[in-house]
């Protein structure tokens, strides 16, 4: 099948486009600056903020299916703002790739969602699946990020003619040039007190992504995490130990209130359950939990 991927060389695009390629699809990068396509990848350059350039771009082409990977965070968020643009995009960004897949003729569109549409903080013991209220207000600030990843669910199962599939990521880990690994290395990464959070290797986001094009069904979302919930230390301080660096000091979660989107990251409870993709995707994580993720990224 011949696919758009919007966000080809991001941390999950960067082995989704491999994945894809290994398994028989021809990926058309998006790109707004030429010669910005992976290898072994067709450029098409646009603009997904640009929609009469995007129109444009894809006149005259055909696709089986549009992939939504785009963001545009070169570091973790911290602040609110820092999630300013990505929110964008996946609002308008995801209301002009559906203008494009239906230019296309695309009958799929599967796009980016995460484990914070089910909100911000502490969620408790409650395991989250699919079923359960997602894209909710209540939560201050939050609700922008909120109402954006409602927005880009939204639009991709109601889009006529196109089965829309939205796939919500557990906290990545495992992306090449990974700026917090260098900061452990160096002892640079303190860690607060915080409940589990729901974590995905970036490579088995790729490889649920390509279930999902093959085997999801149109208007569902599914929840693309490990087996294992666990709270940020526990990630850090494994993470260390396999590096060989010297475990990351202790910080009391109240520290980072003046920074709230990184508190309630850091500080929050996110289980989700992943029995959804597994039963209908026929997708399970080669890397079942965090320490494996981590011995994978040490090898």
């Amino acid at each position: 099948m011949r696919i758009l991927l919007a966000g080809a060389t991001g941390a999950v695009g960067t082995p989704l486009t491999r994945a894809l390629l290994e398994s028989g699809h021809e990926v058309v990068a998006l790109t707004r600056c030429r010669g910005g396509a992976p290898p072994g990848t067709a450029e098409l350059v646009g603009d997904a903020l640009d929609r009469d350039r995007l129109l444009a771009a894809v006149r005259g082409m055909t696709a089986g299916a549009v992939i939504h990977q785009l963001t545009a965070l070169k570091k973790a968020p911290m602040r609110h703002r820092d999630l300013a643009a990505t929110n964008r995009l996946r609002t308008e960004g995801t209301a002009n790739l559906l203008a494009a897949a239906r230019a296309l003729g695309a009958r799929r569109f599967v796009t980016q969602s995460n484990l914070f549409g089910y909100g911000y903080g502490n969620l408790g013991e409650h395991v989250h699946t699919e079923t359960d209220t997602f894209g909710q207000g209540g939560y201050g600030r939050f609700d922008q990020h909120i109402a954006a990843l409602r927005s880009t669910e939204q639009q991709t199962f109601h889009a006529e003619g196109i089965a829309g599939v939205a796939l919500r990521y557990g906290a990545f880990y495992g992306a090449r040039g990974d700026h917090t690994i260098e900061m452990l290395k160096q002892g640079k990464l303190p860690v607060p007190q915080g409940g589990p959070i729901s974590f995905i290797h970036v490579e088995d986001a790729a490889a649920a992504t390509v279930a999902a094009l093959e085997h999801g069904r149109g208007g569902e979302a599914y929840n693309i995490v490990d087996n294992e919930p666990a709270p940020w230390r526990d990630f850090f301080r494994t993470a260390a130990a396999h590096l060989g660096a010297p475990p990351p000091k202790s910080l009391p979660g109240w520290v980072l209130r003046p920074i709230p989107l990184l508190h309630a990251v850091m500080t929050g409870s996110y289980r989700l359950s992943n029995a959804k993709a597994a039963a209908e995707l026929g997708w399970m994580p080669s890397m079942p939990t965090f320490r494996e993720g981590i011995a994978a990224i040490r090898a």
